[in-house]
Order: C-alpha cells, then sequence, then structure tokens
C-alpha cells in the first residue's frame, strides 16, 4: 500500500495550492481520507477528512479556505488551499482510514508528506 502526496511547495501569503494523494494497493473508495499536517516537533493535526459518503469535515483554523474533495475513480484526494497564511506553513499528510476515527491512532495508512511553504 502506497499513498504518495504531491502538489506542495513554496507560495505567497494569500496565494493557492492544491495537493493531491493517489493511492496504489488499496481502494479508496472503502476509506475515509484525510490530510492532516505537522509542524516541526508537534504532533499531526487533523485539516480536512472526507468520509466514504462525501460528508466533509473541517479544521476550524481552514474552515472557508481549504476544500477536501475525492476521486474514487481515480482512487486520489485533495486538498484545495487558498488564502494561504503563514500559519499554513508545515508538512501535510495524506491518510486513510477504515474506520471513522480520526485520533492518530485510527489511521490505517499515511503517506510520506509533501511541505507547503507560505512566505513572502
Amino acid at each position: 500500500v502506497q499513498l504518495v502526496e504531491s502538489g506542495g511547495g513554496l507560495v505567497q501569503p494569500g496565494g493557492s495550492l492544491k495537493l493531491s494523494c493517489a493511492g496504489s494497493g488499496i481502494s479508496f473508495a472503502w476509506y475515509n481520507l484525510g490530510w492532516y499536517r505537522q509542524y516541526p516537533g508537534m504532533q499531526r493535526e487533523l485539516v480536512a477528512r472526507v468520509s466514504t459518503g462525501d460528508h466533509r469535515t473541517y479544521a476550524d483554523f481552514v474552515k472557508g479556505r481549504f476544500t477536501i474533495s475525492r476521486d474514487n475513480v481515480e482512487n486520489a484526494v485533495y486538498l484545495q488551499m487558498s488564502d494561504l497564511k503563514s500559519d499554513d506553513t508545515a508538512t501535510y499528510f495524506c491518510s486513510a482510514a477504515i474506520g471513522p476515527g480520526t485520533d492518530l491512532a485510527d489511521i490505517d495508512y499515511w503517506g510520506r508528506g509533501t511541505q507547503v511553504t507560505v512566505s513572502s
């Protein structure tokens, strides 16, 4: 099983990025998918999640700025990020969980992460 993120990079404050996560070895259709982020030395935190039924939830700090979506045919999950702020600078990880939980221990599979840096 592999989850591979792409789309990270350097962007100016107020800019946009779209992260992608491609899965292999599992069928995303059966999994609740998410994006987490991690600051150096800190625990990963949930950014957004989309359920198998396409119900979407967001952390308060990204509501109205980020949009998560899934494509079960492409076996992919995306995170459209807009109005980026310096506090959004972090490593972003995609996740797949067969169950409904969002705690780190509930996640079955992780990607390796992609760095997002918001700076002028």
